[in-house]
């Protein structure tokens, strides 16, 4: 029986968990690592799954894959475990381009790594990557799209200050730039250049920056992409202008807006309903995490079937650091910090 490793058993983790359970994968054949006892605790009587403390415990002989749930100032630790034992591995989303450069080196057995991008997955952006693609409303003249939450929010059960988001390196805001930008290069390229600012607008139980936005410059279109978790409302608001039509999506609404421009008329393509897990904000659907994770079992045998790669998620993190880099405000201001 084809059996699987889950480091770190955090809200992720659990996900991953509920995902392999989804595709069928029985309970006995996932294995959940974490430091945590109480974690541990809670994946097997939710699960049913075995867990374990270190990775001394597992007979690797019997694991034919890695799924790293850490937090991504860490996804380099759990990759070594899959690398040690010559395991195709996924990460979750990355934040921090000089972790994943060690992720790079440090697979000297070149196994598949998978870098999450969940996004692509999203049944609403599968479409409208169709609608964009097939041609027949001619090339994107531009695109605004808005990524918004309220930090407190994202784990209602515990205070921000207990988990990753709150430090400046691995800001919410900040992992959500690279997490939005994977579909949007996926769809539309990367861009000749970024530019952009970040700021601390007000206090989500934490000093980060809460606020990205960034313009995106194209040979011959543009975009912006603004990111927060200010928002008391979640929001993911994408509006895109071809030659010859619009598109308009909010992930609120379960469909797509086209307005055609030669028939002036507005027609409406319905968005499939998605699996909700209790506890997690209604509209952020399960399925696109599931088919993730089919497309990652799948990228076992063939790595094809798997959309990401390190060398593409490298390249979105380098973005990042470009717009960071390109506010000299911000970056004067951090300079004069550390000179304190």
């Amino acid at each position: 029986m084809k059996e699987y490793l889950i480091i770190g058993l955090g809200s992720m983790g659990k996900r991953r968990v509920r995902c392999l359970l989804h595709l069928g994968v029985p309970c006995e054949a996932v294995t959940g690592m974490d430091l945590r006892e109480d974690r541990r605790k809670e994946a097997e009587e939710k699960y049913g799954i075995r867990t374990v403390q270190t990775e001394e415990e597992i007979d690797f002989s019997r694991i034919v894959a890695v799924i790293v749930s850490l937090p991504p100032d860490r996804h380099y630790l759990g990759a070594q475990v899959a690398f040690r034992h010559q395991k195709p591995v996924f990460t979750e989303a990355s934040v921090m381009l000089e972790d994943v450069r060690k992720i790079r080196e440090g697979n000297q057995g070149g196994v598949l790594v998978a870098p999450s991008c969940t996004m692509v997955f999203h049944p609403a952006l599968k479409k409208i990557r169709e609608l964009v693609k097939e041609g027949t409303y001619g090339k994107v003249c531009n695109f605004s799209y808005h990524s918004g939450q309220y930090l407190p929010d994202w784990h209602p059960w515990e205070n921000v200050k207990d988990f990753y988001v709150s430090r400046r390196q691995t800001g919410g805001a900040r992992e959500i730039v690279p997490f939005e930008l994977t579909w949007i290069t996926a769809l539309f390229g990367y861009p000749r250049q970024v530019k952009g600012y970040y700021r601390k607008t007000r206090d989500v139980g934490c000093d980060i920056e809460d606020s990205y936005v960034c313009a995106l410059d194209y040979k011959d279109m543009v975009g912006s992409l603004l990111v927060d978790v200010v928002g008391r409302n979640g929001a993911r608001n994408l509006l895109i202008n071809l030659e010859e039509a619009q598109i308009q999506w909010r992930w609120d609404r379960r469909v797509i807006e086209l307005y055609e421009a030669e028939t002036g008329v507005w027609k409406y393509i319905e968005v499939d309903e998605e699996l909700h897990e209790k506890g997690y904000n209604e509209n952020i659907g399960e399925n696109m995490y599931i088919e993730e994770m089919e497309a990652f079992l799948s990228g076992i045998e063939n790595r094809e079937a798997f959309p990401n790669t390190v060398e593409k998620d490298m390249k979105v993190l380098a973005l990042l650091e470009e717009v960071e880099g390109s506010d000299e405000w911000q970056t004067e201001t951090v300079q004069e910090e550390a000179r304190k």
